[in-house]
């Protein structure tokens, strides 16, 4: 009984590190803050590397289809140890997708969404 307990515990203590990325992404965009790789790194103690792969993921529509916005870091912030090269900061952003119908209606040449369809 207390073997299963702790298990179940564990589980639930344990979360993914997509998981945890992505809740410290929407609290700061909640804030209107932008993160690097490095404050993302300090944060929730993940590799760098390891973020940069789970951002992509967070893109995905199995993964919650986020949009991952992207943008260079002003040269006039501190930048902490960071001082060479570009440096790109991110923020999270949940995406409304809209699948596009892949017809051309009567050969017009343009696309519609498929929510104006249903009109």
């Amino acid at each position: 009984m207390r073997k299963i307990r702790r298990r179940e515990l564990l589980r639930i203590a344990r979360r993914r590190q997509r998981d945890v990325l992505c809740d410290v992404m929407l609290s700061a965009r909640q804030c209107e803050t932008w993160l690097t790789l490095d404050e993302l790194s300090k944060l929730t103690h993940y590799p760098p590397a390891s973020i940069s792969a789970q951002l992509r993921h967070l893109r995905k529509p199995e993964f919650g289809g986020y949009a991952v916005e992207k943008r260079q870091r002003e040269t006039g912030r501190i930048l902490r140890g960071e001082d060479f090269g570009t440096v790109w900061e991110y923020q999270l952003k949940r995406a409304i997708r809209r699948k596009i119908a892949g017809a051309n209606l009567r050969g017009s040449g343009s696309r519609v969404a498929s929510s104006a369809l249903a009109h």
